[in-house]
């Protein structure tokens, strides 16, 4: 989830259902999927990514006319992109060629792309340029809702994996982990919440507050064993901490859109730590490791919330800690107005059925 600007200083006071509209901000334009060509050339027309060119192909991505036009210059043949100007049919899309029929093929054939992009010099250097490659693989599922077991038999749900950077670039689910690490009295009062500091050299959200682990799940790496991963390499948690005392909590879905039109629609898997009372609570402190976070504050939930409603802290960890809240019981339908747009929005599906 990429962002184009700093903290902001402490005058906002926004409202948790404008906190949402600000990391649940994209819907498909009306005239999406339309079928008379004419309307293939509007700015916001966003292209069907599929597989193959069958009808039944699922849909793995929207891409925008831009990048059409990429694809279609791609010397190698590898994928089929009809001209826009074509006759009404009931799904335009873009796709692999026939030939590119396995996870493995279309892995190689997006390895091979993003990296030309990357080292072409001119072709979105601010997102997959040098500077902003990850050299981690995000895995590419044939239905974002079904099974995620990556690397399975080319029959499976799992479809290929592609650099994490240039994920945005074609409109693709992805998927993460967020944690939670609280402090609270046995009556259940007085909650404090580890909170991060992104590091201001961070390739995305520099600056912004985040939550107390948070990470991408790469290829090949389960949801669990990702955020066992992540809360060694970011926090310095011992994963035995992780694997004893870490809750599963639910999960939470949002279209963003980057400020440059980018689409990245993101499915976070949550999960809480409660920090046991009466134990030593020093091998649960949060520590930076990776240089990826500058620093850890343990901050009462008031401070916390006024943060959030300040802006402060990255789109999609706001989101999480109003997830937070209402699974508490802090936010309700008797104290919050907008309750039942805001619980619908952190659970929403894409429009997929749209795509």
């Amino acid at each position: 989830m990429d962002s184009g600007h700093k903290p902001d200083p402490a005058t906002k006071n926004l409202s948790f259902l404008e906190i949402v509209d600000q990391g649940d901000n994209f819907r498909l334009p009306a005239h999406h999927g339309a079928h008379d060509p004419a309307t293939r050339t509007s700015p916001d027309y966003l292209v069907p990514w599929t597989l193959s060119q069958s009808p039944d192909s699922p849909v793995i991505g929207l891409l925008k006319l831009e990048i059409i036009e990429l694809l279609r210059k791609e010397p190698d043949g590898s994928f089929i992109i009809p001209e826009l100007a074509a006759e009404p049919r009931s799904r335009y899309c873009a796709s692999f060629h026939p030939s590119v029929n396995t996870p493995a093929k279309r892995t190689a054939v997006m390895k091979r792309l993003c990296e030309g992009w990357r080292d072409s010099g001119n072709i979105y250097q601010d997102i997959i340029g040098p500077e902003k490659w990850r050299n981690e693989m995000y895995p590419v599922y044939r239905n974002p809702f079904g099974v995620h077991l990556p690397h399975d038999p080319d029959t499976s749900n799992y479809a290929f994996e592609m650099e994490r950077s240039a994920c945005a670039l074609f409109g693709v689910v992805t998927y993460g982990v967020h944690m939670t690490i609280y402090h609270e009295d046995p009556d259940g009062s007085n909650v404090r919440i580890w909170v991060p500091t992104r590091s201001r050299t961070k390739q995305t959200w520099p600056g912004f507050l985040d939550n107390s682990v948070a990470g991408g799940i790469p290829s090949g790496m389960s949801v669990f064993e990702s955020l066992v991963k992540e809360s060694m390499e970011e926090a310095s948690i011992d994963e035995d901490i992780v694997r004893t005392h870490t809750k599963s909590v639910g999960s939470i879905s949002y279209y963003f859109q980057t400020a440059k039109g980018w689409l990245q629609p993101e499915v976070e898997y949550v999960y809480d730590l409660r920090v046991p009372p009466g134990v030593d609570p020093r091998p649960f402190q949060p520590k930076p490791l990776d240089g990826e976070v500058e620093s850890f504050d343990l901050l009462p939930l008031d401070v916390v919330i006024t943060k959030v409603k300040q802006g402060l802290f990255k789109a999609n960890c706001a989101l999480v800690l109003i997830d937070f809240l209402i699974r508490r019981g802090d936010l309700t339908p008797d104290n919050e107005p907008d309750f039942m747009e805001i619980l619908t929005r952190l659970h929403g599906r894409f429009e997929y059925e749209k795509w």
